[in-house]
């Protein structure tokens, strides 16, 4: 027999069990083996095809890319089949090589040969057996073949056992054996009989199998990718996981082999294993020399389009090449051709077909690159570090300078590796550690703990200046739960802008560590403090809110404002002036700013920031009170991170998505699980404050008031809550009032205003009017203050609204529930009502919607009739003649159930602009709710 052909044993038949759930780790697994993730419904296909075939006879294709799992989808339908009683027979095609005719038909018809009982059909099993075995001549020509194989394969499964024919790379096999299996395919239906085949996908599906029911296994979704790498490659940094599940691409096989990020030296180069590579690109050795090159630089510069590439290909070789060296490439299904650029068939094909590339040949590649590339550029620098071997000052010099470049380009990682290489590159130890702490200070920032380690590491062994060296110090600790960083009280005064450099970093890396601790935080404030030219430096913003952000509220505001030019601004630094901002009370210029961070990202293809960013931007929404937008922008964020991988940014999201949940319904907010509350914390440090901040906030909305004062009274006292608990002034005086607390609630709001001082910002101003305003309705319906609480509470409100509230709906709404209560208690019934409609508006708008149930009991109270209107008033004869056309094209949307995000991508307009709409729409429509809608602009005399 050819070597290319695999005999395999006729599978032993256990006794016949009962039929057994295939959504069970195989046979012979290891007891952790967590079976076939994400495979849960192809799983139940095969489990049906089973009970198909047992029962009438079935055949199905399974048809996969290249490591999608068709061989382990296989074996388990085998595994399941003989616990069930039936009988398998099996054969494998070899991929790469030439297997003789017929090679395939004898792996299955084998073990009925050789077995102990021979099947009835004995006459034509001799004759099958001389034409596989012996090589005679079939006796009735080329169609005698399939009916004899179909004949041998029915009486043997009707000598008691049914029986299941397993093939494996059917597209592998001789044509032959592909040819007659197709045939027994088509006609198994009315037999005992099933034929189980595997194949990989082609432009066009062969003739021989169409009409067949297939199986299409697709790759694995984010979910189940993460859950397969945790399960069998657990302790894998967050990078390495995010690289992984990008380069995989849901692909099983590449998800298991794919190398982890390392630290090799150069040349740099696609990982990729021997398995992997033979599975994704069996034939690439075997491919013209001038092709290889072509697949070597595309796979080095996957960005470049095919005259580049072929321009650095024939420097490697020495011979120009042309288009017609890629036709065997595409042939081969490695590559596709856009028109412009090559596309590899898979993220892991790149690094599979340059697998075993000499490094030599490697470095060439580089040098051939560099050599085409635009002069200078960062891609140009980075291969041309790539070909070199030894030092090399001016090469080093250029690769620090540009790194800036690298992070305006929103390419941080491309910035640690030039800076690491420079590190490499520098002769002078000077050199050498200045570049290897700047890449650990970034690759601390990008969450890269491995790399920090070793670039701090490999800093500390280099001379550095005081700051650096502390720098470098705190940064050997990370991931691994080190030693804090040094007190900032016994920081030397920066001398130099490397050393002012290594101080503003080494605040950034403090400022959480310190963020409870009111002496050192006080001494870093105090540090900052001390570079008053570093006023606006985003990086001393963000450490001066984390470290203070009540304390410094005010000036950090200030300087957030006076960064101009933003576009000119790096992309992270937008970040770090968002999170200071938002730190520092004032949500709305923070949101702008995540979403100028946002666009930026989206601009340069930076998909995998988005999550980050995203839960910003609900945090944000959240501070402001807009539980629609905050619901919105946190399912986003969780989506994409889940995709990414991302399950830190995946938990918080998905903890604030049930807490907007509860502040939206007023119902209970889940407690999330220790796990989930461990991974948020690495996305957002003060998560467990904002969630017990909003837990108490939904109380009030539920109308349980008395749980909710006491829980805020002591998040506003608590230091560790206080920052994230006066986003909830409002709630807290609401809760007072309705405790008949405003005394105790009004001392804390003015011990509130005496500890910001100066340092109390705007908004936090305003909140502060408003809460005031809040809680003389109580004071104003006391008996004992008559007049005077009268005129005292009218005197706050006025004060209230005479603050910019247009931007602030979630502060005008409960400022004007509060008017209408205190307008109803004093029976002027149709301002009341006037108040309370605009404050339905304004919750409808947030997504209040448990505030709606008791806003329309308080209009019933002042007169509201059932159909909106109020006793004894006169009503327009048509609702539609109360609105102009664009705002009854907005209503009549609205009132079919679209969101104000759907609103507004059919007129064009921001969902912020379509509830600004809606604020002045319902009361003027007499509503208080987008089901009313409809209604109100069907009625003629609706009003």
């Amino acid at each position: 027999m050819n070597a290319q052909t695999r005999l395999s044993p006729l599978t032993a038949v256990e006794e016949a069990q009962p039929a057994l759930s295939l959504v069970v780790p195989r046979r012979g697994a290891l007891p952790d083996d967590p079976g076939l993730v994400g495979r849960d419904r192809e799983l139940r296909a095969l489990e049906e095809f089973l009970r198909e075939a047992r029962a009438h006879g079935a055949a199905r294709v399974l048809c996969g890319h290249p490591g999608a799992g068709k061989s382990a989808l296989l074996e388990a339908a085998v595994q399941a089949a003989a616990a069930t009683g039936m009988r398998v027979l099996r054969c494998t095609g070899i991929r790469g090589g030439y297997p003789p005719d017929l090679s395939g038909l004898l792996q299955i018809v084998w073990p009925v040969l050789t077995g102990p009982h021979r099947p009835d059909a004995a006459g034509p099993l001799d004759a099958l057996e001389r034409v596989l075995v012996d090589g005679a001549p079939a006796p009735g020509g080329t169609s005698w073949l399939p009916f004899a194989v179909l004949r041998v394969l029915e009486s043997v499964s009707r000598a008691g056992q049914p029986l299941l024919v397993a093939v494996d790379d059917w597209d592998a096999l001789d044509p032959p054996s592909r040819d007659v299996l197709a045939f027994v395919a088509r006609r198994a239906e009315g037999h005992p009989l099933a034929l189980l085949m595997t194949c990989r996908p082609h432009r066009t599906r062969p003739a021989s199998l169409a009409g067949l029911p297939g199986l299409p296994l697709g790759p694995l979704d984010p979910a189940a990718s993460a859950r397969l790498l945790a399960a069998r490659r657990p302790g894998l940094e967050a990078h390495a996981v995010r690289e992984l599940l990008a380069t995989a691409a849901g692909n099983p096989l590449a998800l298991l082999e794919l190398p982890a990020g390392s630290e090799d030296s150069p040349p740099c180069m696609p990982a990729s294993s021997d398995r992997l590579a033979s599975a994704l690109a069996p034939g690439a050795a075997h491919l013209p020399p001038g092709t290889r090159d072509l697949l070597l630089v595309a796979a080095l510069h996957p960005a470049g389009d095919l005259p580049l590439l072929l321009s650095a290909a024939s420097r490697i070789g020495g011979a120009e090449l042309d288009f017609t060296a890629l036709d065997p490439a595409e042939r081969a299904g490695l590559v596709t051709f856009d028109g412009m650029r090559l596309r590899f068939g898979h993220p892991a094909t790149a690094g599979a077909v340059v697998h075993g590339t000499d490094p030599r040949r490697c470095r060439a590649a580089h040098a051939a690159l560099a050599a085409v590339l635009a002069p200078g550029s960062v891609q140009m620098l980075w291969h041309r570090s790539q070909a070199v071997q030894e030092c090399d000052p001016e090469l080093a010099g250029r690769l620090e300078a540009v790194h800036a470049q690298a992070l305006e380009q929103c390419e941080p990682l491309m910035a640690v590796r030039l800076l690491r290489r420079a590190s490499d590159l520098h002769p002078l130890p000077a050199d050498r550690g200045r570049c290897a702490l700047r890449a650990a200070q970034l690759a601390h920032v990008l969450g890269l703990e491995r790399m920090t380690r070793t670039m701090a590491h490999r800093a500390l062994r280099q001379p550095l200046g005081p700051l650096g060296r502390l720098c470098a110090e705190a940064l050997t600790g990370t991931g691994n739960g080190g030693q804090p960083p040094a007190d900032p009280a016994a920081w030397p005064a920066p001398a130099g802008a490397a050393e002012q450099e290594n101080a503003l970093e080494l605040a950034r890396i403090t400022a959480p560590a310190v963020a409870g601790d009111d002496a050192r935080a006080e001494a870093l404030l105090a540090f900052l403090d001390a570079m008053p030219d570093l006023s606006d430096e985003p990086r001393l913003l963000h450490a001066m809110a984390t470290a203070g952000p009540v304390r410094r509220a005010a000036t950090v505001l200030a300087g957030v404002s006076a960064v101009r030019h933003l576009a000119d601004v790096p992309v992270r630094a937008l970040e770090r002036l968002g999170a200071a901002a938002l730190l520092a009370g004032d949500p709305l210029r923070a949101l702008d700013l995540y979403r100028q961070a946002e666009r930026r990202h989206r601009f340069h293809d930076r998909s995998d920031q988005l999550p980050r960013v995203l839960l910003r931007q609900g945090l944000a929404h959240l501070a402001m009170g807009d539980r629609g937008q905050s619901g919105h922008a946190f399912r986003r964020c969780a989506e994409r991170a889940e995709a990414y991988g991302q399950d830190h940014h995946a938990a918080a999201a998905r903890l604030l998505e049930d807490l907007v949940r509860g502040l939206r319904t007023g119902g209970t907010v889940r407690p999330g699980s220790a796990a989930d509350l461990e991974a948020a914390r690495r996305s957002v440090r003060s998560i467990d404050a904002v969630l017990a901040v909003g837990t108490a906030c939904a109380l009030v909305e539920a109308g349980e008031y008395g749980a909710a004062w006491p829980a805020l009274s002591s998040l506003l006292a608590d230091p560790r809550s206080h920052a994230a608990a006066l986003f909830a002034l409002i709630p807290f005086a609401e809760a007072a009032e309705a405790e008949n607390a405003s005394e105790e609630a009004l001392a804390t709001l003015d011990r509130i205003e005496a500890d910001l001082g100066a340092e109390c910002p705007p908004v936090v101003a305003v909140r502060l009017a408003v809460a005031r305003a809040v809680l003389a309705d109580d004071r104003d319906d006391q008996g004992d203050r008559g007049d005077r609480g009268d005129q005292d509470a009218q005197a706050l409100s006025e004060r209230a609204f005479a603050e910019d509230l247009s931007r602030w709906p979630s502060l005008e709404a409960p400022l004007r529930l509060a008017q209408g209560r205190r307008l109803r208690r004093r029976r002027q019934f149709a301002d009341s009502r006037t108040a309370l409609r605009q404050a339905a508006a304004g919750y409808t708008m947030l997504g209040a919607e448990a505030r709606l149930a008791r806003i329309a009991g308080e209009l019933r109270a002042a007169g509201e009739r059932a159909d909106g209107g109020a006793p004894g008033v006169s009503r327009p004869a048509a609702a539609r003649d109360l609105l102009t056309p664009q705002e009854l094209r907005i209503a009549e949307l609205a009132g079919r159930g679209l969101s104000n995000r759907e609103v507004g991508e059919q007129l064009g307009l921001a969902p912020r602009t379509i509830g600004a709409y809606l604020y002045r729409i319902f009361p003027r429509l007499g509503v208080t709710a987008r089901a009313q809608l409809t209604e109100a602009l069907r009625d003629p005399q609706a009003a």
